[in-house]
């Protein structure tokens, strides 16, 4: 199902060829509504489609699509907005690329839920003169250009950090990894990171790959693996985002393991960040969201009024069609404790009073969030 930000009578089409799509979609855009924005109708502004993968991770619903949203309107106040959620399936998301083709958007910011699988929609979409920008996630097939950040170098802050909290428990400390969904290409960059530090330096006792990056998953993974090794045999815990390190943790505590070992994890959720000043979660990786949104608004406008994505995109990334094309690649941040302040509250994330929940006054105390 798509949502629009506003509500526009025109849905141009951009040739011939797209009427037939339009016809074997019919029923996808008959479910389209609104989601209550605005009730302004541009003048034939540029239509933009904003599709997000999942539910489960709590940062594309609560962080991306409102500051997405933010931007794109600061940039481009005559644009319409599309919008998406795939909740974690493909056919749903092949569904609304194949929609907002019919309908004759001008540009797509994708996160795809399966960059293979959406190849060749991706491929579709070009055909149709209409650019994709792949968002946090490099998509397969024929995109415009790329917005993201580093995914080995999230990896290796996961890496560096759980080595520092093992302290002389390494070498030969026994970890368990938790790593992300494999069709996901973002998780496999992070595992490849992840791995890049801790080979040779510690013994992986249980590795899982996680589809949909579900917490279900890992907590129930994570009980397989205390009982496959003992509650007393896991010195550490490589949780590869946010979500997964609770489903761990939730497991460990109902196993009794105590001390709970060092977690990572990753996406700076705000529930992650109070594990983090409780104790229960080592560490999580921020990526900030405001240069994200702000990049990938402005290359999607800027794909969508045809205007050359160079000066957006002043790095490069190579798809898997062999061609270079625009990108930003940004710096993740490695947090801890020490410095929530210096970064997710400096930044706005979030405030003091919504990381110090009743019954944190002490810890928060101790990080120095007064």
């Amino acid at each position: 199902m798509l949502t629009s930000e506003f509500s526009r009578s025109k849905a141009p089409i951009r040739n011939a060829a797209l009427s037939m799509i339009a016809i074997s979609v019919a029923v996808g855009l008959a479910a389209c509504g609104t989601d209550g924005g605005s009730t302004s109708e541009p003048d034939d502004g540029p239509r933009i489609g904003v599709l997000l993968p999942d539910a489960t991770t709590a940062r594309w619903e609560t962080q991306d699509r409102p500051l997405l949203n933010k931007r794109i309107r600061a940039l481009c106040p005559t644009c319409t907005i599309e919008h998406g959620n795939a909740k974690g399936d493909v056919a749903t998301q092949q569904q609304q690329m194949n929609s907002l083709i019919a309908q004759g958007v001008d540009a797509i910011l994708l996160v795809a839920v399966d960059s293979r699988s959406l190849a060749t929609t991706v491929k579709k979409a070009d055909e149709a003169g209409i650019p994709v920008i792949a968002y946090d996630r490099l998509a397969e097939g024929p995109i415009a250009g790329h917005v993201s950040f580093d995914g080995q170098e999230v990896g290796r802050l996961q890496g560096r950090a759980l080595l520092k909290a093992m302290g002389d428990k390494v070498p030969g400390a026994q970890i368990v990894m938790m790593n992300g969904d494999p069709i996901d290409p973002n998780a496999v960059l992070f595992k490849e990171g992840a791995l890049s530090v801790l080979t040779g330096k510690v013994k992986i006792g249980k590795e899982y790959d996680t589809l949909q990056w579900r917490p279900e998953s890992a907590n129930m993974n994570m009980s397989g693996a205390i009982s496959a090794l003992g509650v007393d045999n896991i010195q550490g815990v490589y949780a590869a985002n946010d979500g997964l390190a609770a489903g761990s943790i939730s497991a460990l505590k109902a196993n009794k393991v105590d001390p709970l070992p060092p977690v990572t994890g990753q996406d700076a959720e705000l529930s992650a960040v109070r594990r983090i000043v409780r104790g229960e979660q080592y560490m999580t990786v921020y990526k900030p969201f405001r240069p994200e949104t702000a990049a990938g608004a402005a290359m999607v406008v800027a794909a969508a009024r045809g205007e050359n994505l160079d000066r957006v995109g002043k790095d490069e990334v190579r798809t898997n069609t062999g061609k270079t094309v625009p990108a930003v690649m940004l710096t993740p941040v490695s947090v801890t404790a020490d410095n929530i302040k210096s970064t997710l509250v400096k930044d706005g994330v979030y405030t003091v009073r919504q990381i110090c929940t009743p019954g944190l006054g002490a810890a928060c105390a101790r990080a120095g969030l007064t």
